[in-house]
């Protein structure tokens, strides 16, 4: 003998859900797991970027530092071959048209009148 069921549609209209507490709390555990597992990624990228970018400015900076040093060294010798007398006299001679002074030009300090 066979048996025949007959289907019926189900009417849910009277069906309440309720939130599972306990799976909000789960869900929200592991999303503050999730967002400081994030965060704590984030801080040691910009701490090492950071340190990277620092770097290169320190590299920058020692790079124009030994720049400027090599300069300073090329005007101290240019200032001391400039003030070389010999160099000073030919200078003069050459940009100014000065001559060494004769006798009669030059005047001796005992015979200046105050």
């Amino acid at each position: 003998m066979r048996q025949y069921a007959i289907r019926r549609p189900v009417e849910n209209t009277y069906l309440v859900r309720q939130l599972d507490r306990r799976r909000l709390r789960e869900l929200l555990g592991v999303f503050g797991i999730v967002c400081l597992v994030g965060s704590g990624l984030l801080a040691y990228t910009w701490v090492h970027i950071e340190i990277m970018r620092t770097g290169y400015q320190v590299n920058d900076l020692e790079r124009t530092l030994e720049r400027l040093q090599e300069e300073e060294r090329r005007y101290r010798l240019e200032a001391s071959f400039l003030a070389h007398p010999r160099q000073l006299e030919e200078r003069s001679a050459e940009e100014l048209g000065m001559v060494t002074p004769t006798l009669e030009q030059t005047v001796f300090f005992h015979e200046m009148v105050p």
